[in-house]
């Protein structure tokens, strides 16, 4: 089974949001709508559910238009969190279980499954009002998994998660994928999630700038950096014809000429001071969402602030 967004338009207040937006979703693999905030990227997600209807486009399941049926046998976890806080965190699965037609006995076996798998079984009659910040949102995740869907869209999973909780987050997605589940996540931290998508597609003000894996966009640019654990001067490298240096706490990052020999230029930088670390990189997601648009995910991001 396949999901198959097409030519998906919607604007607002005679503002485009959309405009001729697809996506597919293969089973088995990670998918990643990847831009900045106010891309257009919840609102795509809002259409895929049947929450929103769409100026023009269609959203097909299997090779047919969708149903609501379908979307009963799908999960989301929306950005805006939905969780009754009172509530202890095994009653309220077992009861979005029971909304899903699932009898009590085998609701009650899922969420004590759930809440093994997403370490929150010590916590199970908990308060949902008594949790981190962090466990809500595993619990936000366990509410979308607990009747088992074919298909799990989650829109910005890693929001406000520490780096810790970030890893644990992505290997239940990878989990997920492995048991052959479709798998959907929008996010606008392009460079957190690149190691996790397998198939990538990128929106800047509702359309299309990328698309593809993460491997195929790399090769197709003929961006390459340098990156050295020392803090570079420009007039080291301006022989070599390095124009844009990177510099942070973690040392220097160079933008290498076309047809520049790595080797030459990493000569360059230790006439003038020791390198114990250095590689040759590709461009990141958010170098290439530069290269794209010709602006930066800041700059896209006060835009939409203001």
């Amino acid at each position: 089974m396949t999901l198959s967004v097409r030519g998906i338009t919607q604007s607002f207040e005679h503002r485009t949001v959309l405009d001729g937006v697809d996506l597919e979703v293969q089973p088995g693999t990670i998918t990643g709508l990847l831009g900045p905030n106010g891309a257009g990227k919840t609102t795509l997600m809002r259409i895929v559910f049947g929450v929103l209807d769409p100026l023009g486009g269609e959203v097909r399941w299997n090779g047919r238009p969708v149903t609501d049926a379908d979307r009963r046998r799908w999960g989301y976890m929306p950005q805006e969190r939905g969780l009754y806080r009172e509530m202890r965190v095994h009653d309220h699965l077992v009861w979005i279980a029971r909304l899903y037609g699932i009898d009590r006995r085998e609701a009650g076996d899922r969420a004590d499954d759930l809440l093994g798998r997403l370490g929150l079984a010590d916590r199970a009659r908990d308060a949902i009002c008594d949790l981190s910040g962090g466990m809500s949102q595993r619990v936000q995740l366990a509410v979308a998994m607990v009747h088992t869907p074919e298909l799990l869209v989650l829109d910005e999973p890693f929001a406000g998660l520490d780096p810790t909780a970030v890893e644990f987050l992505s290997d239940v997605i990878r989990d997920h994928v492995a048991r052959g589940g479709h798998l959907v996540f929008s996010s606008h931290q392009l460079d957190l999630v690149e190691h996790l998508c397998e198939s990538i597609v990128l929106i800047d003000r509702g359309r299309v700038v990328l698309r593809g894996t993460l491997r195929e966009l790399r090769a197709a640019s003929t961006d390459r950096f340098l990156r050295v654990d020392a803090d570079v001067a420009d007039d080291w490298v301006a022989g070599a014809g390095v124009t844009r240096l990177d510099r942070s706490a973690r040392g220097t990052r160079l933008l290498l000429p076309p047809g520049a020999d790595a080797a030459t230029v990493l000569d360059d930088v230790r006439r003038h001071t020791s390198v114990s670390d250095f590689g040759v990189e590709a461009p990141t997601l958010s170098e290439l969402f530069l290269a794209a648009t010709g602006r930066d995910v800041a700059e896209t991001d006060a835009e939409t602030a203001t």
